[in-house]
């Protein structure tokens, strides 16, 4: 099937996306150290709870970003009263900057830091990130947190409510569809069947797996303290998954030819996850260890029908605008939303599965949607130092038809 209009668009580079370039392009400049760049610090995350039934369903997002800035001032030992800015992405929960400014000031951040919440649903936390790194390229400040939080048993997706006069447009109309209408229109029109869906579930579920039972995960999760509790482990992952048993899963949605299934769909979670930046000048004055550079990020648009693959025209868009190649890239972090639209995306940028979510993906560890931004950033930059490799792409799918991608450099070795 050809490619709808405007994302072809977008993948050629056209005007329906105006990312900024980014001044130092390719490898070569990429890798230099300038006093200006925009480092990552800090970058954790909590533990995952599933949906209703995980560890966090009773814990609202006020309560997480609590523990989660309590237990960064922690172990950063940062001063907060040296934080300038503080950026929160997130997407359901009601009154959410009350909530977070709230968290911020209970944890101990004076309350001349201010703070401020984005949502761009599935991208949120990226664009926390971003909101964070731009303003440290404008000098505005010089040291942020980012951070993405969702309580998705607390808050789940409200139906998106438009009058009449908006709802006539097709496109429109398309865009405030449940996510799990846009995999079935993915399978559908990209030929995704439900045996290559279950196939991609199961690379997401067994490497999860793996990852849990070797400890991977304990090198990016912070443990925090919930009414008491200590949470340090996720209790998201299924264990002896096989291709049988996905097999053997009812649909989970009426829609299209009802090839997804609650095995190869994202989980539905909870969970919070922050990154410290600041300026590289500022990190080395203030002997603050390094662990990354943001380089760049971009956001395009999308036929909201098949939000699930913009991917495809997000992740070329940020290699032009970084001067990489998909073969420069050790490590993709590209979210699991669904096995129809992670399959699709894969097969479409060819980019070797072995460098594409080693640990798993939403899939198998579930997708908090306000958290899985800055989650992948934490996720992978900890997997180029295990590597000791360079460049990470992160990307996702982003509701109602848009995508987000950005490119970091490890700098921990």
């Amino acid at each position: 099937m050809l490619l709808p209009r405007t994302l072809a668009a977008i993948a050629r580079g056209s005007p329906y996306s105006r990312a900024a370039s980014t001044s130092a392009k390719g490898v070569s400049a990429l890798l230099l150290k300038n006093p200006e760049d925009v480092v990552i610090t800090f970058a954790k995350r909590t533990a995952m709870g599933r949906a209703k039934k995980g560890q966090l369903k009773d814990t609202p997002v006020d309560e997480l970003l609590h523990a989660l800035f309590k237990a960064t001032l922690q172990e950063t030992k940062l001063d907060p009263s040296k934080i300038e800015d503080i950026f929160v992405g997130t997407c359901h929960p009601p009154s959410p900057l009350y909530v977070s400014r709230a968290a911020a000031l209970a944890a101990g951040i004076p309350a001349e830091v201010p703070i401020a919440t984005v949502n761009r649903l599935c991208s949120s936390g990226l664009q926390a990130i971003r909101g964070i790194a731009q303003a440290i390229q404008t000098g505005s400040i010089s040291l942020g947190l980012a951070a993405g939080v969702e309580s998705m048993s607390l808050n789940p997706r409200p139906t998106p409510e438009v009058v009449d006069a908006v709802k006539a447009n097709a496109q429109a109309e398309d865009c405030i569809q449940p996510m799990g209408w846009t995999s079935e229109m993915v399978a559908r029109a990209y030929d995704v069947s439900r045996e290559k869906q279950d196939q991609y579930a199961l690379y997401s579920h067994t490497r999860a797996q793996a990852a849990l039972e070797k400890g991977v995960f304990t090198e990016e999760i912070v443990p925090i303290e919930i009414q008491g509790k200590i949470i340090s482990v996720d209790d998201t992952i299924r264990k002896g998954v096989t291709l049988e048993s996905l097999a053997g899963l009812k649909s989970a949605f009426e829609w299209g030819d009802r090839r997804s299934t609650a095995g190869n769909s994202a989980g539905v979670g909870d969970g919070a996850a922050l990154c410290v930046i600041t300026t590289r000048k500022r990190a080395e004055a203030e002997g603050f260890e390094i662990l990354g550079k943001y380089v760049a990020s971009t956001f395009v648009g999308v036929e909201p029908r098949f939000m699930g693959i913009s991917p495809i025209a997000a992740v070329p868009k940020i290699l032009e605008q970084t001067g990489l190649t998909k073969e420069d890239i050790d490590l993709f972090e590209i979210n699991e939303a669904f096995a129809s639209q992670w399959a699709y995306c894969l097969e479409y940028l060819q980019v070797p599965i072995e460098k594409v979510n080693p640990n798993g993906g939403s899939l198998a560890l579930t997708h908090p949607l306000g958290m899985t931004g800055v989650r992948q950033v934490v996720t992978g930059l900890a997997e180029l130092r295990r590597r000791d490799a360079r460049f990470l792409c992160t990307s996702m799918c982003v509701g109602s038809g848009m995508g987000g991608a950005a490119v970091f450099v490890n700098e921990a070795h």
